[in-house]
């Protein structure tokens, strides 16, 4: 989050201008693609982060505010069972209207009633559960970034994002081991700003002695799993990894191309270029990432070895897969209505992802956060950190 000093009205403007700053590299046909189900429409992003703040703040609690349209309800809601119907994921792409010119409009209609609003004295409760949906936008800030990378890196021509982008600081250099001894260690947040309901529940655990990389997996290395028919061999792969390899011909990582006899990489500035083999890995399942730690007969830290070693490691590049499956901290509990959905009833067949990302928001960022994901999905911004 911004500054504490600053005013809720500039935290407001400031992380709902970076959004759209996001998409102005954007052709107006880029904002509609859904190519594949994970994937939402930039437009749906832009439109759900605004019905956010309609629907849970304007809406209960601003005297006579009438919706911008009535059917944005069914249409940018995402998965709030308490809040109604809502357009299925997947008929996201089908969203012809309303079009990118409206759902501006709808951007504008309700920054004007929030700067009105927030002009005034506002509760602790409604304060936070604005902060809350500043936190949620800046998600969907990665989360546009994500998409957006995946809709031009499917598009037939490899266009370029834009000159200025993300990508340009994920070299890695191989740096050795840190070795973290057994003990008992505090996991979990410990503080009095902003974190999510999932890293609440700070409590200690055990760990035994263990190593941990200093640095992220780079292409080079990765590319010598690909080279040596890792990809062909079941020994270094979960049976679930496995199955998922060959029902879909995996061969590398995501964005990785093939072309005459050479490695190539969609980039979000250059579009398909050569594979740089300094940079770190990127785009890869949780399958793929355990295969490649079994491939050097080590491991993926847990994501408790991940929180007791981040400090003496630099962090941030991409998010990190880790051994641990996606669960509640002791003590944990759910709000009450609509919030109480954010984060709880996701705690099931998810692994852990560690640290943040080249697209995370740099204020959007600590060492506790729990990130999640599906073990077969790969195009959100992550690496490899090796343990043993």
């Amino acid at each position: 989050m911004p500054s504490p000093n600053m005013s809720l009205q500039s935290q407001y403007k400031t992380i709902r201008n970076r959004s759209e700053k996001i998409c102005k590299p954007l052709q107006t046909e880029d904002y509609v693609v859904q190519p594949v189900a994970d994937i939402s429409p930039p437009k749906w992003h832009l439109g759900h982060t605004t019905w956010f703040f309609e629907t849970f703040i304007l809406k209960p609690h601003f005297f006579n505010y009438q919706e911008f349209n009535t059917a944005y309800n069914y249409v940018f809601n995402s998965y709030y069972e308490t809040i109604g119907a809502r357009v299925i994921r997947t008929d996201r792409g089908n969203l012809s209207r309303p079009t990118v010119a409206d759902v501006y409009q709808y951007r504008a209609y309700v920054d004007e009633a929030m700067h009105s609003f927030l002009a005034k004295d506002i509760s602790e409760e409604v304060k936070e559960v604005l902060i809350l949906g500043l936190n949620h936008e800046q998600q969907h800030q990665e989360l546009l970034a994500y998409d957006i990378k995946f809709i031009l890196g499917h598009n037939p021509l490899f266009p370029a994002y834009a000159d200025d982008h993300i990508e340009q600081d994920l070299k890695v250099s191989d740096s050795g081991w840190l070795n973290i001894n057994e003990g008992i260690y505090d996991i979990g947040y410990n503080g009095q700003d902003f974190c999510f309901d999932n890293e609440l529940g700070r409590h200690k655990v055990y760990l035994q002695n263990f190593d941990i990389a200093k640095e992220l997996i780079s292409n080079g290395q990765y590319l010598e799993f690909v080279k040596s028919g890792s990809y062909q061999d079941f020994k270094f792969w979960h049976a679930e990894g496995w199955d998922w390899v060959n029902q879909n011909q995996i061969k590398a990582p995501l964005y990785w191309y093939f072309v005459d006899g050479e490695w190539f990489r969609y980039d979000l500035a250059g579009g398909l270029k050569p594979i740089n083999l300094s940079d770190a890995v990127s785009h890869v399942s949780y399958y793929e990432a355990a295969a490649f730690a079994a491939y050097c007969g080590q491991r993926l830290p847990t994501e408790f070895e991940w929180e007791v070693a981040a400090n003496q490691f630099n962090w941030g590049k991409l998010w990190e897969w880790t051994e641990s499956a996606y669960l509640p901290y002791p003590g944990f509990s759910k709000a009450p209505g609509a919030i109480g959905e954010y984060n709880g009833k996701f705690m099931v067949n998810q692994k852990v992802l560690r640290g943040a990302s080249v697209a995370t928001p740099a204020d959007h960022q600590r060492k506790t956060y729990r990130n999640f994901f599906h073990a077969n999905l790969r195009w959100h911004y992550n690496g490899i950190r090796l343990a043993k």
